[in-house]
């Protein structure tokens, strides 16, 4: 697995590699938390996401939309997601703390994820996705 920031004029493009396919959508959430809040501390505060959509794409969409939205909301930076898929069906369980100022604001604002030139590849040793986060 591999996350490797790629260039951009002005937003955040991202590079995720792994080796199955809910590694991914979980590397793609830890990447959006670190980019978010710098340091992400393993936690005991669980949330529970449940999504169905037409597509991978559109999934990991929805999924990345569904923790940024919960981790704005309750006050939450995760640190693990545990995912599991069937078909186009996701479901995942959330894994963190409470947003702490003096411990989580060395990040950038997220305001959300976008469509533009997300991907996901399938290759011989695994998966490959290429995102964008609107900062």
């Amino acid at each position: 697995m591999s996350i490797v920031e790629l260039p951009h004029t002005a937003d955040i493009r991202i590079r995720v590699r792994s080796e199955s396919l809910e590694e991914l959508f979980s590397e793609a959430a830890l990447a959006m938390m670190s980019i978010m809040y710098g340091r992400t501390d393993p936690g005991t505060v669980q949330r529970r996401i449940t999504l169905g959509s037409d597509s991978p794409e559109d999934l990991l969409m929805d999924f990345l939309s569904e923790v940024l939205f919960v981790s704005e909301v309750d006050g939450l930076v995760f640190s693990s997601f545990s995912v599991t898929l069937s078909g186009n069906s996701l479901t995942a369980v959330l894994t963190g703390v409470p947003f702490d100022p003096s411990r989580h604001r060395g990040g950038t604002e997220i305001k959300g994820v976008s469509y533009s030139g997300l991907r996901i590849l399938k290759e011989d040793d695994g998966y490959v996705l290429d995102i964008l986060f609107d900062v």
